[in-house]
């Protein structure tokens, strides 16, 4: 059997796809699980994909239905020709749309710092459709720091020969946050972040997602401690890495006065964001969906 034939026969996952309502067909992995039970729904960060939650899909199904979501302009969901919609709320009517779509009524959400913010925003206009959340490395007020840094990097379409190219890259943008990473452990990201075409290898998002940061586009203040104490009304687990520039002590801290029944756990060694599959987070992640 070839190394394709095998990867193929382990695979855990069916890839589907929906179209939501402005035409757009978008893309989502989904792990079988149990139809007693909400599914977990899996939202990744600015740039990632749903190959970020692999291990969760691995982990938790069959007992748990496992989706996640490639919000459109990221993986194989499709580009939108206007990036202003490139914004929480619109990916938050996507996800409700998957949803009703599957017949799904409510939902464990895993928020990786923009799918927190996407969940956020859902408990705001939809909070029904929210079992219990995991949020990811975000809260209502993000670091201006985190942001700072992350967009010296997003929206720049370097192109790169091979995938150890890829991972020094990608290492250098995050490396102060891994400090557990091998070299093995980067190449893996590298795979996560990108794909290949054309004979190189470039990152798997639509570069125009940046459109709506730039100077000059309009940027609403929006506060979003109501959004976050809205998902204090359900089983909260916060997971903070703890060298974070998103998610600072401070406001983690804050986040627990203003929801005392959330769990928050802190990963050492951690920036932004943790991949989920650190030793503590799964024990907390185990704990969490143990006592739903």
């Amino acid at each position: 059997m070839s190394d394709v034939q095998a990867a193929t026969s382990a695979q855990r996952y069916e890839d589907r796809n929906f179209v939501v309502r402005d035409g757009l067909r978008l893309h989502y992995r989904d792990y079988p699980g149990k139809t007693g039970k909400p599914p977990i729904l899996c939202l990744h960060g600015l740039t990632r994909n749903a190959r970020d939650f692999a291990h969760i899909g691995e982990r938790y199904s069959p007992e748990f239905r496992v989706i996640a979501l490639d919000f459109r302009g990221r993986g194989a969901s499709d580009y939108d020709p206007l990036p202003m919609r490139y914004n929480p709320l619109t990916y938050a009517g996507d996800v409700i749309e998957l949803l009703d779509q599957l017949a799904i009524r409510d939902a464990i959400f895993v928020g990786t710092s923009l799918g927190g913010l996407v969940t956020m925003t859902i408990a705001a206009i939809a909070r029904d459709r929210i079992a219990a959340t995991i949020l990811n490395d975000v809260g209502p007020d993000v670091a201006p720091g985190g942001i700072d840094r992350i967009l010296t990097y997003v929206g720049k379409d370097v192109r790169f020969k091979n995938w150890d190219e890829a991972a020094d890259t990608i290492a250098a943008n995050y490396g102060a946050s891994f400090e557990r990473f091998t070299r093995d452990d980067w190449v893996k990201m590298a795979k996560r972040n990108c794909r290949e075409q054309d004979g190189e290898i470039r990152f798997d998002y639509d570069m125009s997602i940046t459109e709506p940061f730039k100077d000059g586009a309009p940027t609403p203040q929006v506060d979003l401690w109501p959004l976050f104490q809205a998902l204090g009304s359900k089983p909260l687990l916060v997971v903070r890495g703890e060298k974070s520039d998103l998610l600072t002590a401070d406001t983690a801290a804050k986040m627990k006065t203003i929801v005392p029944d959330m769990k928050l756990v802190t990963i050492p060694g951690v920036g932004h964001a943790p991949e989920l599959s650190e030793p503590e987070a799964v024990a907390s992640i185990d704990d969490f969906l143990e006592s739903l």
